[in-house]
């Protein structure tokens, strides 16, 4: 069998996890603040969303450090679904959160009791939740591909739709502002709710989208079309008659791949583990990183 490829440094990792973390922390208690403050349903549900990104963002630093550790007695494949099921949990909770957003948002439509006050604060703080999201969902993507990471890949992709969402949040508080100035146009009061289901909409598309990848990687799922893939390079290796048997499975970032090949069964050994070797880099090729364990079969 060839070496196995140097682990990466994981230190870049975690270190993206936490920044991460500590944002969700300002951002949250920021919103919580103006939220309360303003009487905006937009903005407490943007704090809502921070909140359950917060809890994400913990979860995901965690699962980076606890999938770091090397494979062990009890462990053969490493830590790396730690990953998913942080994200599954994380899943799990934007739901929630949606839940209530869309609750809130509905009843105070068909009250139409509350009074919000949009002041230069409301929008203060959407502004620089966007710029703070727009950063730190491009260092999440930067690190999720180096390490190929599905935990900072779901991080990543949750601070992106936040940008979305609170931009949403301010075209509301804008359409309220106009309404307040001009009662001709008081049907727009309303415009802080339906930002705020514009929110919910955002946030049941991201789970479902982060559920389906994570549920896939727990199953052990094969990726689309790698099986072929594999297939097809190893078949034109000299030396190998057949390909088959080929498993392929994800660990959180590290794919395994397992397989069986027909060579010349007259060859010694040596040339057998050197034909071995071969298969593993092609394959290492195609999925850098990857685990790759080559059964041979004498033909």
């Amino acid at each position: 069998m060839a070496a196995p490829i140097p682990k990466k440094d994981d230190r870049g990792k975690e270190s993206a996890a936490l920044s991460s973390l500590i944002a969700a922390i300002g951002l949250t208690a920021l919103k919580i603040v103006v939220g309360v403050a303003t009487g905006s349903l937009g903005i407490l549900a943007e704090a809502a969303h921070s909140g359950l990104d917060l809890v994400a963002a913990a979860m995901t630093f965690f699962a980076v450090r606890i999938s770091g550790r090397p494979a062990d007695s009890t462990h053969h494949y490493g830590h790396g679904k730690v990953e998913n099921l942080s994200a599954l949990a994380e899943t799990g909770l934007l739901l929630l959160t949606c839940g209530w957003i869309v609750w809130e948002a509905l009843h105070r439509l068909l009250s139409r009791k509350a009074e919000i006050e949009v002041t230069w604060w409301a929008f203060a703080v959407m502004v620089t939740s966007i710029v703070i999201d727009v950063s730190r969902s491009r260092v999440l993507a930067r690190a999720a591909k180096e390490y190929n990471s599905q935990a900072l890949e779901a991080d990543a992709l949750h601070f992106q739709t936040d940008v979305w969402s609170s931009a949403v949040v301010i075209f509301g508080l804008l359409c309220v502002k106009v309404g307040q100035g001009y009662p001709a146009l008081d049907a727009l009061r309303s415009a802080d709710a339906v930002a705020a289901l514009g929110v919910s909409g955002l946030v049941v598309w991201v789970s479902w989208s982060l559920g389906r990848r994570t549920v896939d990687a727990l199953l052990d799922s094969a990726p689309a079309g790698l099986e072929e893939r594999i297939s097809a390079a190893v078949s034109v290796v000299p030396g190998v008659m057949n390909c088959h048997n080929i498993r392929v499975r994800y660990s959180g970032p590290v794919l395994f791949v397992d397989l069986h090949v027909l060579v010349d069964g007259q060859q010694t050994l040596q040339q057998a583990h050197e034909l071995t070797e071969t298969i593993e880099g092609v394959i290492q090729g195609i999925v850098p990183g990857a685990d790759v364990t080559v059964h041979p079969e004498p033909y």
